[in-house]
Formats: C-alpha cells, structure tokens, sequence
C-alpha cells in the first residue's frame, strides 16, 4: 500500500483529504504543522507528500527548502487556496512535483498523487539500479598497489587528461576507467566503451566516426561513431593495442583537432571528448615491432595507470571472496557462503591467471554448486582451477642433474626473494649467505622484481 503524508494546518481539509485516499486504498497519513511532519519522515517511508503553502511556522516552501538540503527525494504536491503564478513558479524552482489550488478536486488530486507515487517509485528503482551498477565496477582491494591506483583516480578525475591503463587481461582496467568517469565533471554526460580488438579492422573507423549513407556495402544511412555519441563525455577504448595503424592515424588527429571525419564524409564534426584508453599489451614493444605509432603514444600516456596481477597483491584475495559473495548471493537470492580457514587459504594460495575475472567466476561456481552454507577445503577443491606447477614441471623439463639444480636453486631464490619483498639483505641472511653471493645469482639467473 503506498503511504502518503498531508501536510496541512486545517484539520478539516486532511480529513477530507485522506477519506478521499482511503478510499483509493492509499494509507493516508496527516500532521497540521512542518515540525511534526520532519518527525513522521524520520520513522515512516512516504510515497508522496500533500503540503499547504501558508502554515504557522515553517512555511510549505521553508518545507521544500528542508526537503532539498537533507536529500530527500519524496515528490511534493503543493496544496493552497493562493494559487497565484508566482506561488506555482516559485514551488516548482524549489521542486515541488505538482501544484493545485484549494478547494481541490477530487479528480485532480487523485490523478496528480498517482503520477508522484510512479515517480516516485521510478527514482527509487533507478537510485537501486544506479547502486548495484556501482557496486558492480567498485575497486576492491587493500593493497599498496590499489591504494596508489585509488589515489591517482582522485585526483586525476576532475581533470581531462588522458589515461592509459595497462595490465593483465582480468585485472579491472575497465573498474578504473568507470571509477574515473564516475569521479569527473563529465559525469552526467555519456560513458562509451569500445572493444577494439573485438571489432573487425575494416568495420573499426566506421565504429569511431561513422560513415555516410552510401560510403560502403551495407552502408544505408547516416551513422553516428562513437566520438559523437560520447561528446561531452568520456571515450573509453580498451585493447586499445589491437586496433589498425589506420585506425590510430584518424585517433591521433581527432585528439589533436578536436574534430573527426566520418567514413565517405569530407565534412569536420567537432568533438569534445575525454579518451581514457587501455591494453593488455606492452604498447613500447608494439611501437619497436611497427604495430603501434609511437606518437599516439606518447598522446595517450599522459597519465599512466599500471594494475599489477592478482598474483602480485594476494592481500586482496579476501577482500573480493567477501565482494563477489555478497553481491552473487544478493543476485541469485541464496544466503552468502562462509569460507573455512583451510578453503580460504587453498584460494589465495592459487596463481589466478584470469585475475579478478577468474574469482568472480570461481565465487559464483562455488555459490551456484555448493548446497552448504560452510566452504570447507574439501567442499572447494572439485571447483579450484587445476594450477601448473613450476616447482613439478622442473622434473619433465631439465636434459641433466645439472639443470635440474640450477633451475631447482633459481625457484628456491625467487620464492625467498618475493617472501623478503625482495630485501637482498634480509634474503641473504634468511638463507644464510652473503649479499654478494645472492647478488651474483640473481644476475645469473636474470632474477627480477619487475619480472615476476
């Protein structure tokens, strides 16, 4: 049953008001003064409220005014006997839904408080909706590496500069460039995505910019590209190290001008977009190798964002379990898991090459075939990805006893290294040797950080 709240300070017409609501099985409720009002709000949820203008006290606009500044979105009907324009002007600046004069018809008011409570209900659905998505694409992780990551969106969101956002395939390049559209002056405006690599090159200029009716086969009208449905807004190109050399010329100039070029078109359109773009590629050895232009490059990197693998900030491992189980449970309606101490370190203990992709799908996996509401080890190994073992592959691969020992010392020194976060001190005098020593079996077995 929807609730709706007379606000009135004549008895009389709340009475009449809400016989002619519960009659409409509407719960009606009535105060006669805006105080009491603030204290039926703190307690009850209102579909729509009923206001007179002219009350003892806080007035129906101070009301409004009330309404505004502590975020409540309850659409307003303003009721008064001083209907003038300037009244209904005046009500509506400061967000009144609707206006109607007393005495008030019965018709009028019944077809006005039924279009707010659908209102109403519409802004509810779309601030869940608005909710879930965010919860959606929200950065999880209590690394140092995604602590840095949230950083750098804080403060370079407010700005129009552009991003590249490297890492793994799975890593979340896609969460940031949400995060940092949802953070910019460009919120409101549109987000556009688009995959380059899953565009064939002879159809990936006619995606960015359009074509012209008649400009190729299958060309029958006009098409918008991507860069004028995102004007105003952000463009978010991922895999951005797929897409044709021809295609990054045209990129390149459209960052340059402001301007693009649809397909079979010699006319300019004027663009105004933010480019945040991303890869899983090495986009250095592209531009050696001829695939990339290394001027669209140094176009794109002006702020540079770097998500290391999940394999790399294990820390985070918990974190997302708790984030994909809430949300899956939620989603599917079942209750969340509990993961024991024992399951839950079988999960951190695996290498994710599929990074946060892969244990959204092991969490929902796990939820969809698990009955029990405890995960223990036994219960999560059927569902764990078969992982390759360098410390078991070394036995196939090795020709002699004596490559067998270097590739066994050269795992035993990363290990150690990656436990001490690659103290070469802390190392040597954990292993019991000298700095020196482990210095010159580093650089013999070409042991790096970066090269983890």
């Amino acid at each position: 049953m929807k609730s709706i709240l007379i606000i009135d300070d004549e008895i009389k017409i709340c009475e009449s008001i809400k016989m002619i609501l519960d009659y409409k099985n509407y719960h009606a409720e009535f105060v006669t003064s805006a105080e009491d009002a603030k204290e039926k709000l703190r307690y009850n949820e209102f579909h729509a409220i009923l206001l007179d203008i002219q009350m003892p006290g806080m007035t129906g606009f101070d009301f409004l005014n009330w309404l505004k500044e502590n975020n409540y979105d309850i659409p307003v009907i303003i009721i008064s006997a001083y209907g003038s324009l300037e009244n209904a002007v005046k009500a509506t600046k400061l967000g009144a839904f609707d206006f109607l004069e007393k005495p008030i018809d019965r018709d009028k008011l019944l077809i006005s408080v039924r279009n707010a409570v659908k209102h109403y209900e519409v802004v509810k659905e779309n601030k869940a909706l608005k909710k879930s998505l965010e919860t959606d694409y929200e950065i999880i992780g209590k690394s140092e590496a995604v602590q840095n990551i949230l950083k750098i969106i804080e403060r370079v969101a407010p700005t129009d500069s552009r991003v590249l956002i490297t890492g793994e395939n799975g890593t979340g390049k896609e969460l940031v460039a949400r995060a940092i559209h949802r953070k910019s002056l460009r919120k409101d405006a549109p987000l556009v995505e688009v995959n380059c690599a899953a565009i064939p090159e002879e159809l990936i200029e006619s995606e960015l910019f359009g074509h012209v009716k008649g400009a190729f086969t299958n060309a029958i009208k006009d098409r918008e590209g991507k860069f004028e449905q995102a004007n105003g807004g952000t463009l978010f190109l991922d895999e951005i190290g797929d897409m044709s050399l021809s295609a990054q010329a045209k990129v390149l100039r459209a960052i340059e001008e402001g301007k693009i070029q649809r397909v079979g078109d010699e006319k300019t359109i004027s663009v105004d977009v933010r480019i945040i773009a991303a890869t899983n590629k090495d986009l250095r050895a592209e531009i050696e190798k001829g695939n990339f232009r290394e001027d669209l490059f140094h176009r794109l990197n002006v702020i540079p964002i770097h998500i290391p693998p999940l394999r790399e900030r294990k820390e985070d491992i918990p974190l997302l379990l708790e984030h994909f189980n809430k949300i899956i449970s939620e989603k599917y309606g079942l209750p969340p898991k509990t993961f024991t101490k024992e399951a839950l370190q079988a999960i951190e203990n695996l290498e994710f090459s599929g990074n946060i992709r892969e244990v959204r799908n092991l969490v929902e996996r796990i939820i969809i075939m698990v009955p029990e509401k405890e995960i223990t080890l036994e219960r999560v190994k059927p569902y764990l990805p078969v992982q390759t073992n360098k410390e078991t592959d070394i036995f196939t691969s090795a020709n002699s006893f004596n490559e067998f020992k270097e590739k066994t010392e050269k795992i035993f020194l990363e290990k150690h290294l990656k436990q001490n976060n690659w103290n070469i001190s802390k190392t040597a005098e954990a292993l019991g040797i000298q700095r020196s020593h482990l210095y010159n079996k580093i650089k013999k077995y070409g042991l790096s950080k970066e090269g983890e």
